[in-house]
């Protein structure tokens, strides 16, 4: 990570009383709010995706992926052409992300505007048929590796920058070298291991953050976080949720509008970001950060009482996890289990696979601490916005990540991956309710086989005298796969357990890449085709007399619990932050009311139709 350096002729934005400029994020005590010299920059409002609600206030660090070691070797000459078709790859894709950013650009508006859209468009140019290109590329030919031949190609054409007298051709260095340093990036997708050397209540701010970057925030030293790209239902969002940090994504010409130390509002709940904010907007959110601090007080009130309709139909409510340093606040949150835990944590920031002692004891402490709630386990689904360093070769560079090979295709695939974690799990089995969930099915053929995995390994670990309950865990299937949906009575025969994934279903029934802030605003969870699918796996699984919940974060929005419910579902899994409001509301529902809302919902055609009479049910029912 690199970071800027505040200027030290800048001044630094003090409080009257001399106290640092700090806020807390929602959910923490607030603290006074920050007193700002009128001399300074006046206020700058950015305008995003609401991704993380909560407030935070502070000041703000800019970070960006850096790389840390270039490796420098020779490249076998049978080899060339494959260096050659990385680098390619790499001047692709960083091509793609300056497109995407000169997209982003339009909607800001003046000078601002057009000197980023510049900036980026010289950027392009860098990587368009180059001086920096063509030197790169013989450099390979003479069988240097890619990131020696970027890293000193671009040394020594920013150094020819720098030696010139022309002051406005001599910053171009500077250019030059962030053209570099995103080609490098782009090679060797280094994971992000800063955010440690932070200061206390930090707000991070970078073009772009990736789930195990995120994954890496540790919630009480970083307070929130904003970033220029990224989409709403984006993995990366789901775990600023999950932590609970106030976050915005997608904000245009974000890292070319403020630096390091400025001070900065993330407004997760309004989707703004509000850089040095005057005296009068500081007091405004100060006094928001104490209304939500109360409101959260008083749905803690809630933990200990049972989420029941007032006609009294009980409502599971679980929790999902992240990761495990989550688990407290699952149990404050008074979670009755975990109806997803992604076992993604273990496998992220990492160039190692874990072994199978590792992911035994890791599963061991969610599942005692849970102390004999049910905890479900999916098994690894990488692939797509997330990635893990350790299976990068495996899962190879594929156009279109999300419909390759990932989920339950990558452990059938990789059979000692998938046995290693299916070993673990039934070990860990022993010491409390597990269940095992197995992510994108879409074929009774894969259910079965990973129950002859299951039937194998767990003969393995009796032979090795392991102890496992007496009958093994019960196996459950995600539908988030249309296909899943359409054949749900089917795969009633082979599942235990149904989880519907609303994210991936919604993304994959309407060709949406929600990691896209180009396409989030088509992304809709209400669109009539996604509630039909729903509709029709709930009612396959229902017949079926098999238990069926809803993990996708529409479980966590207290907005669509009457739809729900009136669907048929009875178990509701979700980020523990929102635990406390979804029960509120479903204490708030009359059940059979909610029933007649859902049928008069899937007899409409148009989404914009359904919203409004879900809104209309929500405000008569409050």
């Amino acid at each position: 990570m690199t970071q800027d350096d505040p200027s030290p002729k800048r001044r630094k934005r003090k409080p009257a009383d001399g106290r640092p400029a700090a806020g807390r994020k929602a959910g923490g005590k607030a603290k006074a709010p920050i007193k700002v010299d009128p001399a300074l920059p006046p206020e700058i409002i950015l305008e995003g995706l609401r991704v993380s609600a909560g407030i935070a206030i502070g000041e703000a660090h800019l970070v960006e992926i850096g790389v840390v070691n270039v490796p420098d070797y020779e490249v076998p000459a049978n080899a060339v052409t494959a260096e050659q078709e990385r680098f390619a790859a790499a001047l692709a894709k960083s091509e793609r992300q300056l497109r995407k950013l000169k997209r982003k650009s339009t909607e800001l508006h003046g000078a601002a505007a057009e000197e980023l859209e510049f900036l980026l468009e010289a950027h392009l140019q860098m990587l368009s048929g180059s001086r920096v290109v063509r030197g790169v590329e013989r450099r390979i030919q003479e069988r240097q590796n890619a990131e020696a031949a970027v890293q000193a190609e671009i040394n020594a054409v920013a150094h020819e920058f720098e030696q010139l007298n022309d002051p406005y051709l001599s910053a171009r260095a500077k250019d030059v070298r962030e053209v570099g340093d995103r080609l490098l990036r782009n090679l060797t997708k280094t994971p992000f291991e800063a955010f440690k050397h932070l200061p206390d209540g930090a707000i991070v701010i970078a073009e772009e953050l990736t789930p195990a970057d995120t994954a890496l925030f540790d919630p009480k030293r970083i307070q929130g976080f904003a970033t220029e790209l990224g989409g709403a239902e984006s993995h990366t969002a789901i775990m600023a949720r999950s932590l609970a940090l106030p976050a915005v994504l997608g904000l245009a010409g974000l890292t070319k509008s403020l630096k390091t130390g400025d001070t900065v509002i993330v407004d997760g709940t309004a989707g703004r970001l509000y850089i040095n904010p005057t005296p009068a907007r500081l007091d405004e959110l100060h006094r928001r950060q104490l209304e939500i601090e109360k409101g959260d007080r008083q749905l803690a009130r809630l933990k200990k009482v049972p989420a029941i309709t007032r006609d009294g139909q009980r409502i599971g409510m679980l929790v999902n996890l992240e990761m495990p340093r989550e688990l407290d606040m699952a149990l404050k949150s008074g979670a009755e289990g975990v109806g997803l835990l992604r076992s993604e944590f273990l496998f992220m920031n990492r160039v190692d696979l874990p072994s199978e002692d590792e992911q035994a004891e890791a599963y061991r402490a969610i599942v005692e601490g849970m102390a004999g709630r049910p905890v479900t386990i999916r098994t690894l689904d990488v692939g797509g916005d997330k990635l893990a360093p350790s299976l990068r070769e495996r899962l190879g560079d594929t156009a279109n990540p999300a419909l390759g090979l990932r989920a339950i295709r990558l452990g059938l695939q990789e059979r000692g991956l998938l046995e290693t974690q299916i070993a673990a799990i039934l070990r860990a089995s022993a010491f409390g309710e597990v269940r095992i969930l197995l992510p994108m099915i879409s074929s009774l053929s894969e259910v079965r086989q990973v129950r002859d995995v299951v039937t194998l390994v767990a003969k393995r670990l009796k032979r090795r005298g392991v102890k496992l309950p007496d009958p093994l865990p019960p196996i459950g299937i995600m539908i988030e796969v249309p296909g899943a949906a359409l054949a749900a009575d089917a795969l009633t025969q082979v599942a235990d357990f149904f989880a519907i994934g609303s994210n991936d279903l919604t993304q994959y029934t309407l060709a949406i890449d929600r990691g896209e802030e180009q396409v989030a605003h088509l992304y809709n969870p209400l669109h009539p085709a996604v509630l039909r699918l729903i509709q029709f796996a709930t009612e396959a699984a229902l017949r079926a007399r098999i238990p069926v919940s809803v993990c996708g974060e529409i479980a966590g929005d207290p907005k669509y619990v009457p739809l729900l419910l009136g669907l048929g579902i009875q178990d509701l899994s979700m980020a523990p932050v929102n635990l406390p409001r979804v029960k509120q509301r479903i204490r708030n529902i009359d059940y059979l009311a909610a029933t007649r809302c859902a049928r008069l919902i899937m007899d409409q055609w148009d989404a914009g139709r359904i919203a409004m009479m879900l809104d209309d049910f929500n405000a008569l029912a409050i």
